[in-house]
């Protein structure tokens, strides 16, 4: 994700009323298409087994869709905040969704796995454009008190996709095909184009910082510590989740149900990552992150435990999922707030890095899983346990390595 630096010039107008009047309107608009942009990175995980079988080929092959806009969204992040620095913000962010439609479109309409591809390279590309600088314009279009409530508005819009994208998508190719749902995420992404246009007040763009300075940060030891987790633990979750349809058929979930269980992993992760913001406050990151990763050992352990034995158990399967869930999304703030803690200075850039990381870890995991999947779900399961151990390892060497050096 490109860097959240806010522009201190004031928005012109024109004939839209207040730069207040605009900014908060502009605000929901923003947020609305953040939910469409999270909604196109989680949704296919929903569908993967339709679109598989459409497409003909297997769902670990499918599943690299995922791997593909995750990569392509981390790497192009960083080259697109370079390229795109000095463009005014409201032609940037339009142009972000009308790519993100477009390519959508053209993943609805693909007629093979190659044009799948390409397609979700393009609409990484658009979601890595509009993302951060959704939350950076939000900030520079309200008064300095109102910041904070702007962010978290925006950012709220990305939450809620994380809980709702997956069972929509699932619901969305139950009723309607895998390939209308993407149809309706591409006309969800112009028509909130279109309404930024026409709400959205002007907006010069930002100095250009080198793409060379920008990845600076990443030389300092203290950074490259914290960062790696990220990758680790969103990776861990991400081995089984790629595939969460099979998985959850693993457990004996019925067809019916699985709409219902991905809908409680979302509340799992908003649940999550809130209550990880006010514990990181009160106990630490490192604490909080331990418990994180303790709680999704147990979780994808007993999962990995209950598809060996073949046990039908849908009320603890449905508490697994749920501390699935929040212990996937509780890493988000803690990681966050450790970065900005061994590097204040450059609280914009190393959030952004984190994002990217993040995107990393859950191309890193769908791969995995994909690679796990003909051995079984158990093992699916027990290689995300088992890289929770991993990252749960890394945090405590770290902490501790970091706490001699302090």
């Amino acid at each position: 994700m490109s860097s959240l630096s806010v522009s201190t010039s004031r928005p012109t107008t024109g004939d839209r009323g207040s730069p207040e009047q605009g900014g908060l309107s502009s605000t929901l608009v923003l947020a609305l298409g953040t939910f469409a942009v999270g909604t196109d990175a989680f949704v296919v995980a929903g569908f993967l087994p339709s679109m598989a079988h459409d497409l003909h080929v297997s769902e670990a092959t499918a599943g690299q869709s995922i791997t593909v806009f995750s990569a392509a969204y981390a790497l192009l992040s960083p080259v697109l905040a370079t390229l795109t620095a000095r463009l005014p913000r409201r032609a940037l962010l339009v142009s972000a969704l009308v790519v993100l439609g477009l390519a959508n479109l053209l993943s609805a309409l693909s007629p093979n796995m190659a044009v799948l591809i390409i397609s979700r390279v393009i609409a990484a590309a658009g979601a890595a454009a509009y993302t951060p600088n959704a939350g950076a314009v939000s900030a520079a279009l309200v008064r300095p008190q109102l910041r904070a409530r702007a962010l978290a508005v925006v950012v709220g819009g990305l939450t809620v996709a994380t809980a709702l994208g997956v069972p929509l998508g699932n619901l969305a190719s139950h009723w309607l095909g895998w390939r209308t749902a993407l149809g309706i995420v591409a006309g969800l992404c112009l028509v909130i184009g279109i309404g930024l246009r026409a709400i959205m007040p002007k907006l010069p763009g930002n100095e250009r910082v080198p793409l060379r300075t920008r990845l600076a940060v990443l030389r300092r030891p203290a950074v490259l510590a914290v960062l790696p987790l990220s990758v680790l633990g969103m990776g861990a979750s991400y081995v089984a989740y790629a595939y969460s349809v099979p998985a959850l058929e693993a457990v004996h979930i019925p067809q019916g149900a699985i709409l219902w269980m991905l809908f409680l992993y979302g509340l799992g992760a908003v649940l999550g990552n809130i209550a990880s913001g006010y514990a990181t406050d009160r106990w630490g990151s490192v604490r909080v992150l331990t418990v994180g990763y303790i709680c999704m050992t147990v979780a994808l352990g007993l999962l990995a435990w209950l598809a060996a034995i073949d046990t039908a158990l849908q009320a603890l399967v449905g508490l697994l999922v749920l501390l699935w869930g929040a212990s996937s999304w509780c890493q988000t703030p803690s990681q966050q707030h450790r970065l900005i803690e061994v590097a204040p200075q450059e609280a914009p850039l190393v959030v952004s890095l984190n994002s990217s990381g993040i995107y990393l870890g859950i191309g890193l995991g769908t791969v995995l899983g994909g690679v796990m999947l003909p051995s079984g779900m158990p093992a699916v399961y027990g290689l995300g346990a088992a890289l929770a151990v991993v990252s749960l390892l890394f945090l405590l060497i770290t902490a501790r390595a970091t706490a001699r050096r302090g």
